[in-house]
Formats: C-alpha cells, structure tokens, sequence
C-alpha cells in the first residue's frame, strides 16, 4: 500500500506500507473457538439451571425412579467410541488417504447415531411414563439439558455428512481439511460435555 505524506518543506514523500500476513484459515478457527466458547457458557447456564432446579421433583419421580444406568452406560460408551474413530479418521487424513479417511467418518457417524437412537427410546420411554417436561422442574431442567446436547449431536452428524460428501468430491484439499479440523473440535467438545451430563445428572442424581 502507497501512502503519501508532506515534510515542512511541503514535498510529498511517498513510503510502502507492508501488510501484515495472515495465514490461510486463520480467521476460521479463530471464529470457531470463539463458536465453542459461546457453547460453553450455554452448556454452563444449562448445567447451574439443573444444579438449582434438579431436586425439585414437585412430589414427582425422581433420579433413582426414571434413570437406566445401565443403557447411559451404553449411550456414552458410543459417544467415547465416536471420539476414537474420529481420530483415527485425522491420522489417516494427515496421510492423505481419502477412503480410510471416509471409512472412520462413516463408522464415526454410525456410532453417533447409535447415541442419538438410544437417548429417543430413553426419552420416549420417559414420556410414556408421564415423566414428561411440564410435570416437575427437575424434569424440565432434564429435558432442556439432555436434549440440547441432543441437538448438538444431530447437527454434528449432520455437518459430518456434508463433509463426507465434500471430501468424496474434492478430495483432502486445504480447506476440507480445516472443516475437518474444526468437526474434530466440536465433536470432541460434545465429548466432554456428555461427561459432564453423564456425571453430574445420572451419577449424582442415583446417589440422592
């Protein structure tokens, strides 16, 4: 960039102006942990909602009367197997192996259904038993809390195909590999926060 200035004598004096280098991508992942940051304090807002209002049963079931934790067990056994599998699928994309990488995406977003399935049986079965949102706070601070990790994992899923289909046309290019490096994050983040479900609203809430 030209710039000109005056000296006292009135002369312009032109100068170069170097500007400064950004790296390729560097604005998408400084935008996505800005992204996951905003998702913690959600996930922090939920998690003191279910702190205050999760004893409050309204005379209604319970923890001890609703949860399975046998089948949370399997549930989170699925998400952890997800998180493996996906980081088997970021070895083989630093090698540049297009199908493996596909292959661990694809068993990666089998197992992440796999979740998705067993939370709906367990909140049909909730319902079906009348342990519905409207009947206690503690059930609504449940429902809100579970399901928008839900949620969370359904658009992952979702991203996770488009990314399969991208990578299937374009190949490991620059920025389908920035977009899987950011899948990888978000998905890892979800990780973390189910440990967090799982301890705080299954485990506690079986021990009182």
């Amino acid at each position: 960039m030209s710039t000109a200035t005056t000296t006292a004598t009135e002369r312009p004096v032109f100068y170069e102006v170097e500007e400064h280098a950004h790296p390729e991508g560097s604005s998408t992942a400084l935008g996505f942990w800005i992204y996951l940051m905003s998702d913690c304090l959600i996930f922090a807002c939920l998690f003191a909602v279910y702190g205050v209002l999760g004893s409050n049963y309204a005379a209604g079931p319970g923890p001890k009367d609703l949860f399975e934790l046998p089948l949370v067990a399997l549930n989170t056994t699925m998400l952890l197997l997800s998180s493996i599998t996906y980081g088997f699928a970021m070895l083989t994309m630093e090698k540049n192996r297009v199908r493996q990488t596909q292959i661990w995406l694809a068993i990666t977003g089998l197992f992440g259904l796999a979740f998705l399935g067993i939370e709906l049986h367990e909140f049909h079965t909730l319902i079906e038993m009348g342990a519905t949102p409207q009947r206690s706070a503690f059930l609504s601070a449940f429902f809100t809390l579970v399901g928008t990790h839900g949620l969370h994992v359904t658009f992952g899923t979702i991203w996770l195909v488009t990314l399969m289909v991208q990578v299937g046309r374009r190949g490991l290019i620059a920025s389908n590999r920035r977009r899987l490096m950011c899948l990888s994050m978000f998905w890892h983040f979800l990780d973390v926060i189910w440990i967090g479900v799982f301890t705080f609203v299954y485990l506690m809430g079986m021990l009182r």
